[in-house]
């Protein structure tokens, strides 16, 4: 039987396992970093160190494409035509989608290297869905709020005009 793949293994890489498994590994993953990270050698002989140094890596390269994404119409809107901003976003829009796909493969990569061995998942049948059941709601009480309580004075006190400090007071108990 042939081992289980989960979807987004990289092509190239051997499955986990297998006879050249951490070689393809290992190249696969050089090929994802930056070319010097190939001058590390601790990073081709710990084939875990290089998965978890490329995860990390290409994490902040999602990360750098979407926040690049997110601002490029006003960083880059006084400087360019409205269709090379569109060129750029486009731009982003593909290479983010590579980044995602190569973050998912380098993260499977880094479980197979630990360890981790992948099995289907069943999944339900073409064209049904798996019913779900709904979340019961607890009914809500409406919230009470306390209404300063005010004290009644003598009817032959003249009342005093109010000043700041009985409302800073008041602020002070309803804090409490």
């Amino acid at each position: 039987m042939a081992a289980y793949l989960p979807p987004g293994w990289p092509t190239g890489v051997h499955p986990p396992s297998s006879e050249g498994f951490e070689r393809t590994a290992v190249a696969w993953l050089l090929d994802v970093v930056p070319p010097d990270y190939r001058l590390h050698g601790v990073l081709q002989r710990h084939p875990i160190a290089l998965a978890t140094l490329a995860r990390r890596h290409l994490a902040a390269c999602v990360e750098g494409a979407r926040q690049g994404y997110r601002t490029a119409r006003t960083e880059l809107g006084d400087v360019l035509p409205v269709s090379g901003v569109d060129a750029v976003l486009a731009a982003y829009r593909s290479e983010g989608h590579r980044l995602v796909t190569a973050a998912r493969a380098a993260d499977l990569v880094e479980r197979a290297l630990r360890g981790k061995e992948f099995t289907p998942q069943l999944q339900p049948a073409p064209g049904k869905q798996k019913a779900r059941q709904p979340t019961p709601v607890k009914p809500q009480q409406p919230v009470k709020q306390q209404q300063p309580v005010r004290q009644q004075q003598p009817a032959k006190q003249q009342q005093k005009p109010a000043t700041a400090a009985p409302s800073k007071q008041r602020r002070k108990q309803a804090v409490s």
